[in-house]
């Protein structure tokens, strides 16, 4: 722990004692205590926290910013082909059908 190679977390489930038991422990007995050198205990666990999340959030920037791509590309493509070809390709949201898209079911019964 004085090395920072484990947690005080990791300790307490490995030896199922309690954050205080761990405490007492490393102000009494601690190498750094006796040196009258101040130690701040997990400060590298969780720095290591925050350097893992901030490598996620940079990711999931990264994601984002591609799928914005994307869509923009998408978006610009169905624009291009709306004017080369003059079809209404984006449909408005509450449009009607045109006639050649509706379905009928004519039967004659021959008998």
């Amino acid at each position: 722990m004085e090395n920072n190679l484990v947690s005080i977390a990791d300790i307490c489930r490995t030896y199922q004692v309690s954050r205080a038991a761990i405490y007492k422990w490393v102000y009494k007995y601690s190498i750094m205590a006796k040196k009258n050198v101040k130690q701040v205990v997990e400060a590298k666990s969780d720095t290591q926290k925050i350097l893992k999340l901030e490598e996620k959030i940079r990711e999931l920037e990264r994601i984002i910013g591609q799928k914005q791509i994307l869509l923009e590309f998408k978006d610009k493509m169905i624009e291009i082909a709306e004017t080369t070809y003059g079809v209404d390709i984006k449909k408005k949201v509450g449009s009607r059908l045109s006639s050649g898209s509706t379905t009928t079911d004519k039967r004659t019964d021959t008998k």
